[in-house]
């Protein structure tokens, strides 16, 4: 009978703790900035900037839209907190050779781009927001190095909004132009048949070509080079 006995108490403590795992409800993740920043990016990426309202980032994160006043004054400033998370940047690997400014140039700059077309939403709101922490960081970063490769203080903005500028264009051209395999197919036809007016672009065969990155890569160079000269 001793021997039964032990063996039921010894049971009572494992039905007992079943019984509290199967009541206890999970645990919901702590509301952060952290997360509302990274949530409203997922949100952006997928609805683009019309998409983001705060009801519905709330919704996305399990929380009442009232609760994320707590970390963040107003859609605005998750707007600019999503828009400097992206454009964060790390640089290019340490590398044993020479500095090579042309390199670190272009490594930056087709990181900015990459990182904004991974997020369209960013290139059109980019010029319409306040510069945060990572794209001045990314700002002052390019400007040292053209300083360093020897571009006078006289032309280091322009040559940084030159860039800007190249950059900016090229991504949000890229990230809207939509036409078809066919459509350029058909669009490059129709220039056959009117090759009179149009002779150069004809021969080039423009509408054709889609080779964004090396056209991106081209023209980067071509920048480039005009401020060899002056180094």
């Amino acid at each position: 009978m001793a021997a039964k006995r032990s063996g039921t108490q010894s049971k009572r403590p494992q039905r007992k703790e079943a019984s509290i795992q199967s009541v206890q409800e999970p645990r919901s993740e702590p509301l952060t900035l952290e997360r509302i920043v990274a949530t409203a990016i997922e949100l952006l990426d997928a609805e683009g900037v019309d998409g983001l309202k705060m009801r519905r980032l709330a919704d996305r994160l399990g929380a009442g839209a009232m609760s994320l006043y707590w970390h963040v004054g107003n859609k605005d400033e998750v707007f600019d907190l999503a828009l400097d998370a992206v454009l964060d940047y790390r640089g290019p690997p340490q590398v044993a050779e020479p500095q090579d400014w042309r390199g670190d140039v272009v490594h930056m700059l087709e990181d900015w781009r990459a990182t904004m077309l991974r997020h369209p939403w960013s290139a059109s709101l980019l010029p319409r927001r306040a510069l945060g922490q990572n794209m001045l960081s990314r700002l002052e970063r390019l400007s040292r190095i053209l300083s360093g490769a020897g571009v006078a203080d006289a032309d280091l903005n322009v040559a940084i909004w030159s860039l800007w500028n190249y950059v900016m264009g090229a991504t949000i051209t890229r990230a809207s132009f939509d036409l078809s395999d066919d459509d350029r197919t058909a669009g490059q036809q129709r220039l056959a048949g009117l090759s009179e007016h149009y002779p150069t672009i004809e021969r080039s065969r423009l509408l054709l070509d889609n080779d964004w990155d090396g056209a991106f890569r081209k023209g980067l160079d071509f920048l480039l080079d005009g401020l060899a000269p002056r180094l």
